[in-house]
């Protein structure tokens, strides 16, 4: 798998002889890919703007943040109303990654049976824990995704798949989601080749193509709206996607623009992919249409004195998904209740 050069994510130890950690260092994604600057997130309030402004960015990466963020608001003060205020502050962040959410509901759950006297450990210890649960994750992902992958059939020597947005190793701990498949075919030997859809407006597909050209895997950057085309004209073998969340029924939410390209790839039969953990199915979301859309600042479209609408995120409906990826391994829509636990 790829070798991480540079951490999203790293706890740090150096003024804390009691290994329970006092600070986290993040990359910064907003400087990216310019400049990769690593910033220091001292309080639970640096973690929440981290999160809000999105210098951490990433479904899974976003709950891993989130976990520390708790930790790192209980350094002070261990208390059950400190512990409330921390989750309610942190949770108002990200409204649609239900990964934010679900690792706040992890570390609440764990830190309430606790003793006070070892909160704050427990809370460094199980933020730990969620990170580097997320690092084995992402590596299975990357298993199963590589299995169908090998079975795909191409139309060159190559693998011409195209990603939307940003699912790589930046996205999370380490490896990817949507990207993890195909950091693993790349490592087996397999040929591939990314088509990297620039994502509008904020442009994380410059990150993917960033962390790709890190890695070495060929890859050409798109306009958002040349993806119907490369579809149409028979360039794409396959697409593969993350998500923000996923709904009971299979319907997905991820970056705005991921239906559109599901559309495309239905009407020329081309395979669509969703490849993200379990931890961002929420199983208590019936459909779609209950998933909460994210609305971005006016200002992330560079645009003033008009009426503007930024939705970060629409929803992709489970028909035109051919599979979903997670750790368990690839499933249909259908077949998502399996994975309910």
């Amino acid at each position: 798998m790829h070798t991480q050069l540079h951490p999203t994510i790293v706890e740090d130890y150096a003024s804390n002889a009691s290994n329970t950690g006092n600070s986290v260092l993040i990359l910064d994604q907003t400087r990216l890919p310019q400049i990769a600057v690593q910033v220091r997130l001292n309080t639970v309030d640096d973690v929440a703007h981290a999160l809000r402004s999105m210098q951490v960015r990433g479904a899974p990466l976003i709950g891993v943040t989130a976990a520390y963020g708790v930790a790192l608001g209980l350094n002070h003060d261990a208390s059950d109303s400190q512990l409330a205020q921390v989750i309610a502050l942190l949770a108002a962040t990200r409204p649609t990654a239900v990964n934010l959410h679900w690792a706040l509901a992890r570390m609440q759950r764990v830190l309430q049976k606790s003793a006070l006297v070892t909160r704050r450990e427990t809370a460094w210890h199980e933020a730990r824990a969620i990170s580097a649960e997320d690092v084995l994750t992402n590596v299975s992902i990357g298993e199963h995704g590589l299995h169908m992958l090998t079975m795909h059939p191409r139309n060159d020597a190559a693998l011409h798949i195209m990603t939307h947005c940003n699912a790589g190793r930046l996205a999370t701990v380490a490896h990817g989601t949507a990207l993890a498949p195909i950091y693993a075919a790349h490592a087996a030997g397999i040929p591939v080749h990314v088509w990297v859809s620039e994502t509008r407006p904020r442009n994380q597909g410059l990150l993917t193509a960033w962390e790709l050209a890190e890695a070495g895997v060929p890859h050409t950057l798109i306009a958002d709206n040349a993806a119907g085309l490369l579809i149409m004209q028979g360039k794409v073998d396959l697409l593969i996607v993350g998500a923000d969340r996923i709904a009971a029924n299979g319907d997905t939410a991820n970056k705005i623009g991921t239906y559109l390209k599901a559309l495309a790839a239905r009407a020329h039969g081309v395979p669509f992919y969703v490849a993200a953990p379990l931890s961002t199915i929420d199983f208590s979301c019936l459909a779609g249409f209950a998933i909460p859309i994210e609305e971005r600042a006016a200002a992330e479209l560079g645009v003033g004195n008009v009426p503007v609408l930024n939705p970060a995120f629409d929803i992709t409906p489970a028909h035109l998904i051919t599979g979903i990826i997670s750790e368990r391994g690839v499933t249909t829509a259908e077949e998502l209740a399996q994975w309910k636990t």
